[in-house]
């Protein structure tokens, strides 16, 4: 790759990404170009015999992966996936997001190519900590948390492409799939203001694909790994999404109310400290797993609102995938139409969908 083609697309890439300043727009070129650099075709990383069996094993994997998702789910086939890089960090960007005391809508920030969007990812986790203190000082609940991958929604694909990563290769087998799945996904569609709808709609592809991916390729044994790691998965967001309910229940109660009542903030308290209860219940169901301890710890208003973009359409768009006749073109096709659609008529015929799907 030509300097002045990686400095073309790193331009393109920041307005993707949210150059709103000079010093995020630097941050954002020099951390791709600096990921860009590590990556390697990973026919190279095979053929080199330096590299661990281990890592050739998982890069084969995902290989056949990202095959099965061209071939069996119609994601686009393209650069992406085809390189890896080892970036020698345990994640590749860092995102900000934050929500007001008594509020899950999250803080946005507004791009000239991906529109408005509930965070602000930052290739170096001080920057991303930086920022959260600013923003706590402005009375925001702040939360910070590091990023596996991120897509370019396929504009750099003529760059190279979205790289496989260190930060996600080594995952169970069934998340190496959704992981690649989901952003894919991205590159099918992205609608503008809307972080619900295009990450609800990557996450249902994410889940759909990953369950048949593990039906016809996958061994007994990672079957049986995903499985367990999906039920604790689902438990915990049943009870989180329980949580997220609760407290907008007590902030839209309290909406005419002074926003320091002190019933409101016990309120509020008492939903949290629940929250961790329960939590330490499902631990115990779970053989004492903690892979969520550190994101209860951290649990506030803006890790809520950040998790609630991820699961909210989910339902949805699953039964629309059902009910195309679990045909994805016509499944892509039919999200097409409704990205086409205002904003308000969207959520609305989302919302409609979910509930024919529950009703019938």
């Amino acid at each position: 790759m030509r300097t002045a083609q990686i400095f073309v697309g790193l331009i393109l890439f920041c307005l993707l990404t949210a150059c709103a300043d000079t010093r995020y727009y630097l941050q954002s070129a020099g951390g791709h170009l600096h990921m860009m650099q590590a990556s390697r075709p990973v026919a190279q990383w095979l053929a080199d015999e330096q590299v661990a069996p281990a890592l050739k094993q998982r890069l084969a994997l995902a290989q056949r992966i990202r095959r099965f998702a061209v071939t069996e789910l119609q994601l686009p086939d393209n650069a992406s996936y085809q390189r890896y890089a080892d970036l020698q960090r345990r994640a590749v960007v860092w995102n900000v997001v934050a929500a007001p005391e008594f509020s899950l809508t999250l803080k946005t920030w507004c791009f000239p190519v991906t529109g408005c969007v509930g965070y602000r990812g930052y290739f170096r986790e001080a920057d991303a900590r930086e920022q959260a203190q600013l923003l706590a000082q402005e009375g925001l609940e702040v939360s910070v948390y590091g990023v596996p991958a991120y897509s370019t929604l396929g504009w750099l694909n003529w760059l190279g492409g979205d790289p496989l990563l260190n930060t996600f290769i080594n995952y169970p087998e069934g998340e190496l799939a959704r992981m690649i799945f989901h952003e894919l996904a991205h590159q099918v569609l992205y609608v503008k203001d809307d972080t619900v709808f295009n990450e609800s709609f990557a996450t249902a592809v994410e889940r759909l694909g990953g369950e048949r991916w593990l039906a016809t390729q996958g061994s007994a044994a990672a079957q049986q790994e995903y499985a367990t790691f999906d039920a604790r998965r689902r438990q915990f967001r049943a009870l989180t999404q329980a949580t997220r309910t609760r407290l907008a229940a007590i902030y839209k109660e309290n909406e005419p109310l002074a926003p320091d009542l002190p019933a409101q903030v016990a309120m509020k308290i008492v939903a949290m400290n629940n929250f961790r209860e329960d939590y330490a219940r499902l631990k115990v169901s779970w053989g004492g797993y903690s892979g969520y301890d550190a994101w209860v710890a951290g649990a506030n208003n803006a890790s809520f609102g950040a998790q609630a973009a991820y699961d909210e359409g989910v339902p949805a768009f699953e039964a629309l995938f059902a009910r195309e006749g679990q045909d994805w073109r016509r499944f892509y096709d039919a999200v097409r139409r409704l990205a086409h659609l205002p904003a308000a008529e969207r959520a609305r015929a989302l919302k409609q969908i979910s509930t024919e799907n529950l009703s019938g």
